[in-house]
């Protein structure tokens, strides 16, 4: 386990990774369109290549 905000954690350790697997909020409809927060900060900070996988339906 390790403490602080997610995006830094996760984009601080994208730096030493070949690439980082983050989930999705999981909502139906519209809304399972959008990407929660950590996600989106992922996505825009890492320095490696990043997967969003959306829960299962």
């Amino acid at each position: 386990m390790v403490r602080g905000h997610p995006v830094k954690v996760l984009t601080d350790a994208s730096a030493h990774a070949l690439g980082l697997v983050v989930g999705t909020r999981g909502r139906g409809g519209f809304t399972g369109m959008l990407l929660g927060s950590v996600s989106q900060g992922v996505l825009r900070h890492a320095a490696c290549p990043v997967i969003a996988v959306p829960a299962p339906g």
